[in-house]
């Protein structure tokens, strides 16, 4: 069975993207959240516009270490596990979530695992954003398995945690 890694990450708008643009953007998406009806076709042109052009930018270790450290994460799973891990983004960069899962279903992947560095429970991207994704994929590709890896044994996530920090205090000292 071909097996497939999603790495679901947050993201990071580029620091060298334009100021104005990227306070246009903050505006527009909370505005688009806390509208009570139907955003206009003008502002959700504009919001979609942006978001593209920011999905989008040219990404460098300058500009976007967040992009980069996720990358080199991806790497050493795949290392680790021996499959194939795309990352994907589920705000500011690209791959977006969606586009992962097109790109892990055209490589022929059987199942799909998604997992998320998000540890703990309580953020809207690992309760609604990513299940919402594996969603859209399952409908889009029925013959393909999907497995969530998340929400962590909360237990497992305080030690490792408190593995850090015992290596700091005995590195510091």
């Amino acid at each position: 069975m071909k097996i497939v890694i999603i790495l679901a990450m947050h993201g990071m708008p580029p620091n060298d993207f334009p100021r104005k643009e990227t306070l246009d953007y903050f505006m527009l998406h909370s505005r688009l959240e806390n509208m009570p009806g139907p955003p206009s076709p003008v502002m959700q042109q504009q919001y979609e516009e942006l978001d593209k052009k920011m999905r989008n930018w040219a990404r460098t270790e300058e500009n976007d270490q967040y992009f980069y450290a996720s990358n080199e994460l991806a790497k050493v799973i795949s290392s680790q596990t021996g499959y194939k891990v795309i990352v994907g983004f589920n705000e500011f960069c690209s791959p977006s979530l969606d586009e992962a899962f097109d790109a892990a279903s055209k490589d022929g992947s059987e199942k799909i695992i998604i997992i998320t560095p998000m540890m703990t429970r309580g953020g809207e991207h690992s309760e609604k954003d990513i299940p919402e994704a594996i969603e859209r994929a399952r409908k889009k590709f029925p013959n393909t398995q999907y497995s969530y890896v998340w929400p962590f044994n909360i237990s497992k996530v305080a030690a490792f945690l408190t593995e850090q920090i015992q290596e700091h205090c005995k590195n510091s000292k």
